[in-house]
């Protein structure tokens, strides 16, 4: 048991760690991008919901120009983002989002070919907005809590960053709205305000998907056994702790305060594992989804 001090036995599997945390990166960016692509081409594209991005401008552009597919527009657009991102920001231009980008633009032009939707799947427009706001959403959700997006307008973000001081949310929601407008003016009042409804949506669904993937819990444990509970902690959750010096206000015994945080299945074996370990022993559970530290993606 460390003292005053936080173990790390994150460092006795940080070579196979990253090789692993490489791997179930990339498979929840294909699912993030997989997610994407299904909300994209089975619900926003029969019903013309145009909630901002590449897909919103090639609904419009395929409106205007129909003999274009709109999953030919979306793979045409994001290409040509992404070649001005590798030309501006070379190496430091994220492998991520290139691999984000051609999955889902390319399942997309998959899908095109496969299952040709002539028509909305059901005759119902506000749960079909539902679910052509929601899965990409959480597909979204899914890459940014990685640190990745899907590409698309979130490149014309980044060069924003990188040449003006403009606020890069502001702009991004500005030009979501822009493209919003603009298919209020190509297909009418009912699909534009369905599509201002989604951008609402959309904005909403993907900060409650986020913060629920973030969150940990942070546990505050005061024991007379604190060995045995470290002991779990560092074998059996491969996580750390920090082992504070204490007195019990009342009975003046002296009490170890373990500090720790482990995500959601971890607590309920953590919090089963103390109450057979030190019945008598106090705990204090909370959430947390701002980590920076040494096993977390908030690193420093």
């Amino acid at each position: 048991m460390q003292r005053n001090g936080t173990a790390h036995p994150a460092s006795l599997r940080d070579k196979p760690g990253k090789r692993n945390g490489a791997a179930k990166d990339y498979v929840l960016l294909t699912l993030g991008s997989l997610l994407i692509a299904v909300g994209v081409y089975f619900f926003k594209f029969p019903n013309h919901f145009s909630t901002g991005g590449v897909s919103g401008l090639s609904i419009i552009f395929n409106h205007y120009l129909p003999s274009v597919s709109q999953a030919a527009y979306m793979f045409v657009i994001n290409q040509l983002l992404l070649v001005v991102g590798l030309i501006l920001f070379g190496r430091g231009f994220g492998l991520r989002t290139v691999y984000c980008s051609l999955v889902m633009s390319g399942t997309v032009w998959v899908l095109e070919a496969l299952a040709p939707m002539n028509a909305p799947l059901t005759s119902q427009p506000l749960l079909e907005l539902l679910f052509a706001v929601t899965l990409p959403a959480i597909g979204s959700a899914v890459l940014f809590n990685i640190e990745s997006s899907s590409g698309g307008t979130d490149i014309i973000a980044m060069v924003l960053r990188k040449f003006t001081s403009l606020n890069i949310g502001i702009c991004l929601l500005a030009g979501d709205f822009c493209i919003t407008l603009m298919a209020l003016v190509a297909f009418g009042p009912e699909t534009g305000l369905f599509s201002i409804l989604g951008l609402m949506i959309k904005a909403v669904v993907v900060d409650l998907v986020l913060e629920n993937i973030k969150v940990h819990k942070s546990f505050q444990i005061i024991t007379s056994n604190p060995d045995a509970i470290v002991k779990f902690i560092v074998e059996e959750l491969h996580r750390g702790a920090t082992a504070l010096h204490g007195e019990g206000a009342f009975t003046h015994l002296d009490k170890t305060v373990l500090l720790t945080v482990v995500n959601r299945m971890q607590a309920v074996k953590l919090r089963r594992f103390i109450r057979d370990a030190d019945p008598s022993s106090f705990i204090l559970i909370t959430n947390t989804s701002e980590i920076i530290g040494k096993g977390f993606r908030g690193t420093i």
